[in-house]
């Protein structure tokens, strides 16, 4: 059978005049699907038919072609948000959901590849990322003068971060009914109530902690931030070993593989949502009251833990193939209790649907705790317990 991406590909041998256009959309598609460490440039040359040489008459290698990949999604963003901040009256939340299904990878490319970028191309990318929510806070301000600044600091980047949720899962529904739920999601953040708390005192900074005398936890504790940071692919386990002051050969005396430290790290992510989860259920018997323990309790562990959660979303795919299926099958699972109760409050919804709204406020809790906004930290967790419970329309209690 002839897919569809074959019926659109070029004939070998015929040069297009948007052969540029149709590289970068190859790309973009080969990054967002199997990651930017897994895609070489003659995969990239072979999407498009055309030998790998010919690629290199248009980029100069993988690096520059990523560039050219997140630069040309992210300004279709960043025109829409300008454009939106610029004139208030257009409909923010249904322009950014058509886009993002028109270009479901974005979030994605963003999240996930932008780290694979050459520092020069990573500081265009933060700089036109800041662009983007300081127009969406903009946009927010003129729509409701009341908002303080900081507050709508955090809801331009948290209605992004919803928009971009279905980056990170396959559900879909009719063209036409996904950008009406996905623009009602995006609204949702666009108009909650949050104000910035102008007394409540800080925490004391951090100084560290106590240090943990396991070698086995060090070396867990630290391959974390590496594998969030660099990726799964380019961090070595002399990387690792290096972090902790031993070398990579000691690393084995503790786990047999780098792929059995991944999966030890996604385990335990992955057991403290559930053990967190079985504490709440042990506590209510009210699925609105449980999925506000819910919210509350992710927003408590991710904003923890945020480099621990970026590789449960981001790095599962490199594990061995039983550990794989038995962390997503985990998180599957996970989500599914979510979809569940809330089901139970809105019996008339689709599974999908529901799934598709726990996923928006799961995504906008994650983004939250890696993202630069100007939210007080001591008090994030509640603000986006709030934003959420708007999110999964939870009724007031």
């Amino acid at each position: 059978m002839v897919t569809e991406s074959e019926l659109l590909r070029p004939a070998r041998g015929t040069r297009p005049p948007n052969r540029r256009q149709l590289i970068v959309d190859a790309a973009a598609e080969l990054f967002t699907r199997r990651g930017y460490a897994e895609v070489g440039m003659g995969d990239v040359a072979a999407e498009v038919a055309i030998g790998p040489s010919a690629l290199y008459r248009h980029f100069r290698g993988k690096q520059d072609l990523l560039a050219v990949v997140i630069d040309n999604e992210l300004t279709k963003f960043l025109e829409v948000a300008e454009g939106c901040a610029a004139d208030p009256t257009r409909d923010a939340a249904t322009e950014l959901a058509t886009l993002i299904l028109a270009h479901r990878g974005v979030g994605v490319l963003w999240r996930r590849e932008a780290r694979n970028l050459r520092p020069a191309d990573a500081a265009a990318f933060r700089d036109a990322a800041r662009r983007i929510a300081a127009a969406m806070a903009t946009y927010i301000r003129a729509r409701r003068p009341d908002v303080d600044d900081t507050s709508a600091d955090l809801l331009g980047w948290c209605a992004m971060a919803v928009a971009n949720s279905v980056s990170f899962h396959r559900l879909s529904l009719p063209e036409s009914e996904f950008i009406t739920l996905l623009a009602q999601l995006v609204t949702v953040v666009l108009e909650s109530e949050i104000s910035a708390p102008a007394s409540t005192p800080a925490p004391a900074p951090r100084t560290g902690g106590l240090a943990v005398q396991s070698r086995r936890e060090l070396i867990l504790t630290q391959a974390v931030p590496l594998f969030a940071e660099k990726g799964f692919t380019e961090v070595s386990v002399d990387d690792i070993g290096a972090a902790i002051g031993i070398t990579g050969s000691s690393v084995y005396n503790h786990f047999d593989s780098k792929a059995e430290i991944l999966a030890a790290a996604i385990l335990r992510g992955n057991e403290w949502l559930r053990i967190d989860l079985t504490r709440i259920f042990a506590r209510t018997d009210d699925p609105r009251a449980g999925l506000v323990g819910l919210l509350s309790g992710y927003s408590e562990v991710a904003l923890d833990n945020p480099r621990l959660m970026q590789i449960v979303i981001s790095e599962t795919a490199h594990l061995l193939e039983a550990d794989r299926h038995r962390a997503r099958a985990a998180q599957h699972t996970y989500i599914g209790e979510w979809v569940h109760l809330l089901q139970l409050l809105n019996p008339d919804w689709s599974a999908t649907t529901t799934r598709i709204r726990v996923q928006a406020a799961l995504t906008m809790i994650n983004d939250a705790g890696v993202t630069p906004h100007r939210w007080p930290s001591h008090t994030l967790a509640p603000a986006l317990t709030e934003i959420g419970k708007r999110l999964l329309a939870l009724p007031d209690s």
